[in-house]
């Protein structure tokens, strides 16, 4: 399984998840600069955190129009896999591939922590290799982090169980429905402000992560 790590001028989580893919995982990893639009050989797409465009204007507003993005669109118009964190997951509800919206932090303040998640399904690509509301904990780092979106459409992300990860516990950034990470409806499209790539190394002291990537990999081998 091939990934591609999407580059903006700004992304500085890229390295990161390399070391997964590529160093941990042993998958092929390519990383894909903002300005290229060729995704054919890639076949999971992953659009790290960092601050895109130095998040003038509104997190995620202005890569939503990079070369790249008609390839992403198309990536996903094709059903395969696509992860977005942090500044990634801005990007995707900028984009219109998730609903809703990250606004500033409810005390206004940036937030660098590790906070505790409930896994809400593991019937998706991604969570399979979790348990049924495990709570795990990853990193956050984030000043645009809450989550929002209108009274109908948290419904409908409740009633189709489009609500993938809950902060558990105290919701650090207000987010409504204390919502950390979203798919689409087919579920090929993640979308989550935690970073599952910084503890995905035992020499960090977890692993809590790992598993949105090893899910992956067992999809790609059954």
């Amino acid at each position: 399984m091939k990934f591609g790590i999407i580059v903006f001028p700004g992304s500085n989580c890229d390295r990161d998840v390399a070391y997964v893919t590529r160093d941990i995982l042993n998958q092929p990893t390519r990383m894909v600069w903002h300005g290229d639009t060729d995704l054919s050989d890639i076949d999971v797409v992953v659009i790290p955190g960092g601050f895109s465009y130095g998040d003038y204007l509104r997190c995620g507003a202005i890569a939503q129009f990079s070369p790249v993005i008609n390839s992403v669109l198309e990536h996903s118009n094709q059903g395969k896999p696509i992860l977005g964190i942090c500044n990634g997951f801005q990007i995707l509800t900028e984009l219109g591939l998730l609903p809703g919206a990250l606004i500033r932090n409810r005390d206004l303040h940036f937030i660098c922590d590790r906070v505790p998640l409930t896994v809400e399904r593991t019937d998706t690509i991604w969570t399979q290799n979790y348990d049924q509301k495990e709570t795990i904990v990853l990193p956050i780092a984030h000043g645009e982090g809450r989550y929002y979106a209108d009274d109908d459409t948290l419904a409908h992300l409740e009633d189709s169980g489009q609500v993938v990860f809950r902060y558990a516990g105290n919701n650090p950034n207000g987010s409504l429905n204390e919502i950390a990470g979203i798919c689409n409806e087919n579920g090929n499209i993640l979308g989550m402000m935690p970073h599952p790539e910084r503890a995905s190394d035992r020499l960090l002291g977890s692993e809590d992560g790992a598993s949105v990537f090893t899910g992956l990999l067992a999809v790609a081998a059954s």
